[in-house]
């Protein structure tokens, strides 16, 4: 997490709030489900780039007694949440939006027409400012205004036919289309987010593979108990027991130690710890 990233999602934040604010008034004047409902999405998003705006500002705090890892999970915490109000703001528009297919109500086609173009702009801002961002908070919040960029390009298009023909059952069943895509993607984040969070093994890392490299180590008998988890989805964390030869020099232990250390390098593991053991060593975990 760097100074940059909290400045992005400080910048998203404020241009998310203030149009929300515009688009609600702007979804009332023209009828349109589609503007109200993602007004609302908005209004989530605004919640959630401000928390996600604190949790990873608070992420970038040194370890502590308490913590003693450091702050860096406060950043997923603030992904976690985003992708709960993703998926619930989800599941509550798809609730306005179905009763107007069955009764569709007019909607002020050229209202709609400035509003979309509108809420592309501040949106597509937005996500090139927090485009590449490698925390998971990151990337679940820039789908959160991906997509809002998305549903307004849909709101633009529609606005055009509705201005040449009253087809008014386009703007909920645009709003549900839109939704439905969201909400996919929100789940996937979300799982992504608590896999995290219950200390799951990162997808780059193949504990069979790491523990076959570190067998060729000269001294090095076997390798066992190797476990690995990820802070925040971006920083990594490998505990292993390996097994030594008897007798083998305190300088020989520790080029052991550090090619073990060069061998994981690669993997973004920031934490690496080793329990040595002997040969004829007990390990209760074994």
């Amino acid at each position: 997490m760097t100074k940059n990233s909290t400045g992005n999602i400080k910048v998203a934040f404020f241009l998310n709030l203030c149009f929300t604010i515009i688009e609600i008034f702007g979804g009332i004047w023209t009828n349109s489900i589609a503007i109200l409902s993602d007004a609302l999405h908005d209004l989530g998003d605004s919640f959630s780039l401000g928390l996600a705006w604190y949790l990873e500002r608070f992420s970038a705090k040194k370890a502590s007694k308490n913590f003693t890892f450091g702050y860096r999970r406060f950043s997923l915490l603030g992904a976690l949440i985003n992708g709960l109000i993703l998926v619930g703001g989800s599941l509550y528009i798809l609730s306005k939006a179905i009763p107007r297919i069955i009764n569709p109500e007019p909607s002020y086609a050229e209202g709609m027409f400035f509003f979309a173009l509108g809420g592309i702009i501040v949106n597509g801002l937005a996500v090139l400012r927090l485009k590449g961002g490698k925390t998971l908070n990151e990337r679940v919040i820039t789908w959160h205004l991906l997509e809002d960029v998305l549903g307004w390009a849909a709101i633009l298009i529609v606005s055009i036919v509705l201005m040449f023909k009253e087809i008014y059952i386009l703007d909920p069943i645009l709003s549900i289309l839109i939704t439905l895509y969201v909400l996919y993607n929100g789940l996937k984040y979300l799982k992504k987010t608590l896999f995290v969070f219950l200390q799951g093994t990162p997808e780059q890392i193949n504990i069979s593979e790491i523990e076959n490299k570190i067998i060729t180590i000269d001294d090095v008998q076997s390798v066992h108990h190797t476990q690995t988890w990820s802070l925040d989805g971006e920083q990594h964390v490998l505990t292993t027991h390996v097994v030594i030869k008897e007798n083998i020099s305190q300088k020989d232990i520790i080029m052991i130690k550090e090619k073990v250390k060069s061998l994981v390098s690669h993997l973004n593991i920031q934490h690496v710890t080793l329990e040595v053991e002997y040969e004829n060593e007990k390990c209760e975990l074994k």
